[in-house]
């Protein structure tokens, strides 16, 4: 009997799936990274089916990539030859939403838009806010320490996370981190397994934390500029003067011709860059006023303050249709590197110079409010993988943030894409104390190997 037979075996029916044309749809994420050849797909629709599988998976000495909705950007969710891959997408379970404790208990495969929506029926809402939050889920949120559009004021995915459930690589179950609002009773795993890429355990349930919803629709603001560097002095400045923004995003001239041409914005000859910020607070729409004025004061050629929540849905939208309108142009490398606030218009100029350097063609956005840059490479469509002169100027860029102090990612994680540069920033020390506990947690490498570290 084959060793996929066991498993068919020891799940109820339906859970497996085999069929290579079926097994194929869920070896990939959002990445042109080609994947493997997996044996199967498990649909898990509990936790014993995560149990039994990394049971089978341990006594078989089988590789198994956790998979929530394969919107990754880093590779991290593409099967390898003779893998298994666990999906986890059909545990939607909101288990407990508290408005007193202001927590939810969630299963992984619980939609990120979905929860938010849940939460805001209480008065609470959940902080972090992907660009793909209607379509990824918490699970794979959890895995890669996803950001978001609200970062600048509430953190990311970590930041939220109270306490998990984990089944571990032989099929134990460990139980992480609490549902209090303070604790620190051992060592922080619920904080090590966020951001852990599938490497060192299956999340099943999560416990997260939910905040009290603003009381008053956010106050948006929209401003042009006619260079990316004076977009970048704008953010400074806005941080600097304490305005607190609950959003912060800029997007390049680039970016913007592809969502024109999709969308017919009404770009501006001039326009060279975009920043569209927000403010939360009760007072926000003063706020929103003086971030105006800031823009302004930083050579801003026009600045529009919304009026109601449908022009706030319509500004915000611009920012969320950007990647969609990049896939258009052509294949994506989407890159997510880092940096000091502070130098954030020094990267700016790097990302383009990179571009003419190597003759490339980079869409640029930014959770610019963090620092956290979104360059785009993009490149023609059916290759294996991008050229020599892609690889190149995204060579520049990664090691041009490490100079700025910066990080590879700020949200998207490694994968496989980042892997390569990974000793530049971490370091011979930092890679072996890593390695050491990924032996910990996963002493027969079966947990998502070649990822993350």
């Amino acid at each position: 009997m084959r060793p996929i037979d066991a498993l068919v075996n020891a799940l109820p029916e339906g859970r497996v799936l085999t069929d290579p044309d079926v097994v194929d749809s869920y070896a990939r994420d959002r990445t042109f990274v080609e994947p493997g050849k997996p044996l199967g797909v498990v649909l898990a629709a509990s936790r014993d089916d995560v149990v039994a599988t990394m049971r089978w998976a341990s006594e078989h000495r089988v590789p198994v990539v956790p998979r929530g909705a394969g919107t990754g950007l880093a590779g991290a969710a593409t099967a390898g030859d003779g893998s298994v891959v666990l999906s986890l997408h059909r545990m939607t379970a909101i288990k407990e939403l508290s408005p007193a404790d202001e927590i939810a208990v969630v299963e992984p495969g619980v939609i990120t838009a979905d929860l938010d929506r849940a939460a805001r029926e209480h008065g609470l809402m959940y902080a972090p806010d992907p660009s793909s939050y209607e379509i990824s889920t918490i699970g794979g949120n959890l895995a890669t320490n996803a950001g978001g559009l609200r970062c600048v004021k509430y953190g990311v995915t970590r930041d939220s996370a109270l306490g998990l459930e984990v089944v571990l690589a032989d099929g134990r179950i460990l139980r992480t981190g609490r549902r209090t609002v303070k604790g620190v009773t051992g060592y922080d795993l619920t904080g090590l397994f966020v951001g852990s890429e599938g490497t060192l355990g299956v999340i099943t349930s999560a416990t997260v934390r939910l905040r009290r919803a603003p009381a008053v629709p956010p106050a948006t603001f929209a401003a042009e500029f006619g260079s990316l560097r004076e977009a970048g002095a704008a953010v400074a400045a806005i941080m600097a003067a304490g305005c607190q923004p609950s959003l912060m995003e800029l997007l390049d001239r680039a970016t913007l011709e592809a969502i024109d041409d999709w969308r017919n914005i009404g770009l501006e000859p001039g326009t060279n860059a975009m920043l569209i910020g927000q403010s939360d607070a009760a007072d926000g729409q003063a706020v929103a006023a003086r971030m105006e004025r800031l823009c302004v004061a930083n050579g801003a050629t026009f600045v529009a303050v919304s009026s109601s929540p449908q022009e706030t849905d319509e500004l915000i939208g611009v920012r969320r249709m950007a990647y969609d309108a990049k896939e258009r142009l052509g294949a994506c490398l989407v890159e997510d590197v880092c940096v000091p606030r502070s130098v954030l218009p020094d990267m700016i100029a790097e990302i383009e110079a990179a571009a003419a350097r190597h003759d490339v063609k980079i869409c640029t956005v930014a959770h610019a409010g963090d620092g956290n840059l979104h360059p785009v490479f993009i490149f023609e469509r059916g290759l294996a993988e991008p050229p020599a002169n892609v690889w190149a100027a995204a060579d520049d860029v990664f090691r041009h943030a490490l100079e700025l102090g910066g990080t590879l990612t700020g949200e998207h994680g490694v994968g496989v894409l980042k892997r390569r540069w990974l000793g530049l920033e971490s370091g011979p020390v930092v890679q072996e104390v890593q390695q050491g506990i990924k032996a910990v947690f996963d002493p027969l490498g079966i947990l998502n190997p070649g990822k993350a570290i």
